[in-house]
């Protein structure tokens, strides 16, 4: 049987990159297996046969790791398969559905599954290029009706140099040189898609970055549009959600003197009041015009479509909002720290109607995750966990725990707090924030981002700079019109044309993360909402300074205090002692937690003071490095014919020999000693871990 393949081939940044298309998945509407390096990526794209009677696009995209595509068998000790994706698995979904998305006709109610599965990695090159690669070409040549194709690349600046497609090694090897490292996509010159996590970055220098990006990202497309002249498929003809031209008509015409009015509101309460009684004025208009329930669902697509045209034109006409801000107004801001009186550090963000309750944990280095992915195996120090609780948009539903949203949301907030996150050598801690979402109208991610270093200075985190977050929208118009608008608000994220959330420190940029609805952005609309961004953040550090400008001198009360003690590694195995007895003895007897890297650093830790001296003194103990002539003393726990036994401390001891007792000549031992004595004696041989004392040889002035 003939697996009728066809091979394309083309270099980027230095490395082939093959794609074929033949029989495999040929149920699928495309299938592409895409090659860089020797990571592998089967993309394919489903579309069904039938309309789905929903109010959206109904567009997913899963990203499937596979643990054999780098050659192990991971999971658990009792589950050796793939179970639920990976938080970088979902992050990597979310990349490729954020740039394939804005390509789509909204109006589309069939079905669409684009699934990209990594069949193997190399450990060298990024599966997200790939992949987002084979997915445009499937889609492209695929009879899916799309906008296609679009094209990205990773790109990272170390020091002064630009290189595209970093290698996993060049980002490990050169991470203390480099500036950032960002994934773009894009189309004909325009972006659609970021993701950047720098080191303080600078804003001209990322412009200038993505500027040679979009040079090779045009070489990619020209590659996928020559496969898909070649072998692409006519595109199915797909009914589009459309509303009749008469209830265009009278939807149109009851707004006319109404929306406003009920739209332009400060207070999102008050707005979402005044648009709620609107829509149910113009359910009852439709019903006395003729019209029945089931034109309502159109109906409220066509009011949501008329809001949308509202906010644009506002914003481009009049330079007016909504809530009646300037376009570059940060909304009113509150900050409060030590909220919480059990909690190692809290604080409260708010902007405007968006609220984010920040907590800070601190633990013992044993407290830190694993990960274990085909991409990244190691532990994390760092956490930072976000919840979107219903509550927050005065809806009632259940939490069964984060989405994808809240997973990127979190994601974004982590990447730009790590930044300044002191090193396990200057601060010994795992660390983890919670940032609860008590209320939301716009950019939460951002909140989390100022909340979450607000609670770490509360706590005592030796951060190196405060950093702040703020979410950029963008309304365009007829004739390249534009308007950039500073921390955009409800209305505006969901109506407007770019969501560009940018958080950083007062020196630089740490995050970004933009996607859009409309097909691209130019690098010079980019870098005009970077320099606004830029503005805002400042204000909003300012604000935070008012409220807590460095990190407490103290740690919490109720935060572990940690002790580190460096050993020689080939010692570690007598600190765990046999089948774990001394170290687990010393867990028991003193109530300290201990761990134990491989370079032989001992971290212990406890809450209480005592306990963590206690703990301190027997892992010195054990530990300790005894010298001919050393004081010591201890309690004698066992007499014999020839000597006594003395207890040193932390599982050492030592032995006097009779003759060692005292000048002269002892018959015996318990003449001199007993069991229960505490006594000093002086180190006078040290051979093979066995010690030597003596009493005798003390002078006068050493026994006291």
């Amino acid at each position: 049987m003939d697996f009728d393949r066809k091979i394309f081939e083309t270099e980027i940044a230095g490395r082939p990159l093959k794609v074929e298309v033949s029989r495999m998945a040929e149920q699928a509407n495309a299938a592409v297996l895409a090659t860089y390096g020797e990571t592998s990526v089967l993309a394919t794209v489903v579309m069904d046969k039938e309309d789905k009677d929903v109010g959206f696009m109904p567009l997913v995209v899963d990203y499937e790791e596979k643990f054999y595509a780098i050659g192990k068998i991971l999971g658990s000790q009792y589950v050796r398969r793939e179970g639920r994706p990976s938080q970088e698995a979902i992050l990597s979904a979310r990349l490729i559905d954020r740039a394939i998305r804005p390509l789509f006709d909204n109006r589309i109610r069939r079905p669409i599954q684009v699934t990209a599965t990594i069949l193997s990695y190399d450990e060298e090159n990024d599966p997200d290029f790939v992949a987002i690669t084979g997915v445009s070409i499937a889609l492209g040549i695929s009879d899916i009706p799309w906008g296609g194709p679009i094209a990205g690349v990773s790109l990272a600046k170390f020091g002064e140099e630009f290189v595209l497609n970093p290698s996993v090694k060049d980002l490990e090897d050169r991470d203390s040189e480099k500036k950032f490292s960002s994934f773009i996509a894009g189309i004909d010159g325009e972006i659609n898609m970021i993701e950047l996590d720098g080191h303080e970055a600078n804003e001209d220098e990322v412009i200038a970055s993505y500027t040679e990006a979009m040079k090779e990202i045009e070489k990619i497309l020209i590659f996928e549009r020559d496969i898909i002249k070649k072998i692409g498929k006519e595109k199915a003809d797909v009914a589009l959600a459309e509303p009749s031209d008469e209830l265009k008509s009278s939807v149109s015409d009851y707004l006319s003197d109404k929306l406003e009015k009920a739209l332009f509101i400060k207070e999102k309460t008050e707005r979402e009041s005044a648009l709620s009684a609107l829509e149910k004025s113009l359910k009852e208009h439709l019903v006395e015009s003729g019209f029945t329930e089931d034109d309502f669902s159109e109906a409220m697509r066509l009011l949501d479509k008329h809001i949308d045209e509202e906010v644009h034109k506002a914003a481009l006409t009049r330079n007016a909002r909504v809530d009646g801000r300037a376009l570059d107004e940060v909304r009113d801001l509150y900050c409060e720290t030590s909220l919480l009186p059990r909690t190692h550090g809290s604080s409260i963000f708010v902007r405007g109607n968006t609220q984010s309750l920040a907590t800070v944990t601190l633990a013992a280095p044993g407290s830190e995750k694993v990960i274990e992915t085909i991409e990244h195996s190691g532990k994390q120090r760092f956490m930072l966990h976000y919840n979107f609780p219903g509550f927050s948009v005065g809806e009632a539903k259940s939490f069964r725990g984060p989405g994808r949203r809240d997973i990127g949301h979190g994601a974004l907030a982590e990447k730009a707090v790590k930044e300044v996150i002191p090193s396990q050598e200057e601060f010994p801690y795992t660390i983890r924030i919670v940032s609860e979402i008590l209320s939301s109208n716009g950019s939460s991610s951002m909140a989390t981002v100022c909340a979450s270093i607000l609670a770490l200075m509360d706590a005592g985190v030796p951060i190196r700079k405060p950093v702040a977050g703020i979410a950029m929208g963008l309304m365009t118009g007829e004739g390249g019109k534009y308007k950039v608008l500073t921390d955009i608000q409800g209305p505006e994220d969901h109506h407007g044309d770019m969501d560009f959330k940018v958080a950083g420190t007062k020196d630089g940029v740490n995050a970004i993360q933009m996607d859009v609805k409309i097909k691209g952005i130019p690098l010079p609309v980019l870098l005009e909402g970077l320099k606004q961004a830029r503005e805002a953040r400042l204000k909003i550090l300012d604000v935070m300074a008012s409220a807590i400008s460095e990190p407490r001198p103290e740690l919490s009360k109720y935060a572990p205090r940690v002790k580190v003690i460096d050993i020689d590694p080939a010692r570690i195995g007598e600190l765990i002692g046999p089948g774990g007895k001394v170290i687990n003895g010393i867990i028991d007897r003193t109530g300290v937690t201990i761990d134990i890297d491989d370079a032989g650093k001992v971290y212990i830790a406890a809450t209480e003071k005592s306990s963590l001296e206690a703990g301190v003194k027997e892992v010195e103990a054990i530990l300790k490095e005894y010298n001919i002539g050393e004081i010591v003393e201890g309690n004698v726990v066992r007499v014999l014919d020839f000597g006594a036994i003395v207890d040193l401390g932390g599982g050492r001891d030592g032995m006097v020999h009779v003759s060692e007792l005292k000048e002269g000549f002892v018959k015996n031992v318990t003449d001199v000693i007993n069991v229960g004595d505490f006594v000093r004696a002086k180190v006078i041989k040290v051979e093979e871990g066995k010690i030597g004392l003596s009493i005798k040889q003390l002078k006068p002035e050493e026994k006291k």
